[in-house]
């Protein structure tokens, strides 16, 4: 069993909000993820939409003032660090400048750590997931290339380590064709680089339960949350969401999975502890709807800071330390606007789940 003073705390950190020439071409020129926040209305009564951010406003992440800002009330409220996604797709990065805006000038002083979001990009935001806009592939060469490009990120003094061992998280470790041999040649390529041996982990969304990280090459793996636990039950009994069928064939509970947060969280406390070293990841909220104007939305209601903390409390009161430093819980995430899924202050909720997480960890 830990303590949250034994505890380091992750958040996920979503690099989207400002324009890039991509998302002008494929969404409409000054696309960011805000257009998709902002336009979001309720589906049903007592559904919270749209999620109106509090303190840093419709923020610019170009703004070296909106980064510290968020650095501060992370540190003020125990996110230890950052986990920023980050797209290569062969040599072709988005999203970057922000990350390299903070690589560069030194600032924020707040810890970071990349996770390698490796999927293709669709045009899935308007329900036509068969588009493709960008696809993933992969190859020793670029592996070579990737690892190589990355050598300063990983020899920052900021970035997260275990054991002085730079983490890297990788989405999506099931797409390779060969997951060892891409962990092979990582460490190999890091090491000779001088950045020294990389602590490689998997993501277990849910739909990877056959992870195993000892086979894949990796270190371990973090679950993420909310979907990591996720059980396919939805709000209502059977009979009940039956009937509801056959009077609204077209309605909310046909287009869309329902969920209840505290049957998610329970869910995914109730997962056996593998034989594997994995890392626990709690979940403000969910509600993908913005993206999904057409249905075919995620959306768990009763999300409040009370069951927040209490997710997040048993969380740690139930963490297995593998050792000092293998001591990461993560936090799915510090800023999904169009996912309703963020720890950022809200106009609803103002520092409310903030401050539920700090007395959590305390």
């Amino acid at each position: 069993m830990a303590t949250g003073d034994q505890l380091r705390y992750v958040a996920f950190y979503l690099p989207q909000f400002h324009p890039i020439p991509e998302n002008d071409e494929w969404w409409g020129t000054g696309f960011t993820e805000w257009r998709n926040v902002a336009r979001a209305d309720p589906l049903f009564r007592g559904h919270q939409q749209p999620h109106i951010p509090g303190d840093l406003g419709f923020y610019d992440l170009r703004l070296p003032e909106t980064r510290v800002a968020q650095a501060a009330l992370a540190a003020q409220y125990g996110i230890d660090a950052f986990c920023y996604f980050h797209y290569w797709f062969e040599g072709h990065r988005l999203l970057e400048k922000p990350f390299d805006d903070v690589l560069r000038s030194g600032d924020p002083q707040h810890p970071f750590l990349l996770c390698w979001a490796n999927e293709n990009w669709t045009r899935v935001w308007d329900g036509k997931s068969a588009e493709m806009l960008l696809e993933q592939s992969y190859s020793h060469e670029d592996d070579l290339s990737h690892v190589r490009a990355l050598a300063e990120t990983f020899a920052d003094p900021r970035y997260l380590r275990i054991d002085g061992r730079p983490v890297f998280l990788v989405y999506r470790p099931l797409h390779f064709a060969e997951p060892a041999r891409f962990a092979e040649t990582w460490r190999a390529e890091a090491a000779r680089l001088g950045v020294g041996d990389l602590y490689l982990c998997g993501v277990n969304g849910g739909r990877d339960q056959a992870i195993d990280p000892v086979a894949l090459g990796l270190d371990a793996v973090v679950a993420f949350a909310p979907f990591y636990g996720l059980a396919t039950r939805k709000r209502g009994s059977r009979p009940w969401r039956a009937a509801r069928r056959l009077v609204r064939p077209d309605g909310l509970y046909r287009r869309n999975r329902m969920y209840e947060y505290a049957t998610v969280a329970a869910d995914n406390l109730a997962v056996p502890a593998p034989d594997h070293k994995l890392f626990p990841c709690v979940s403000p909220g969910f509600d993908n709807s913005p993206r999904r104007t057409n249905g075919g939305a995620t959306i768990i209601t009763g999300s409040s800071p009370d069951a927040y903390e209490h997710w997040l409390q048993e969380v740690t009161r139930r963490f297995e330390l593998y050792s000092p430093e293998e001591n990461l819980v993560f936090v799915n995430a510090w800023n999904e606007w169009a996912e309703g899924n963020h720890l950022e202050p809200s106009r609803a909720n103002g520092h409310e789940y903030l401050e539920a997480h700090r007395r959590a960890r305390a």
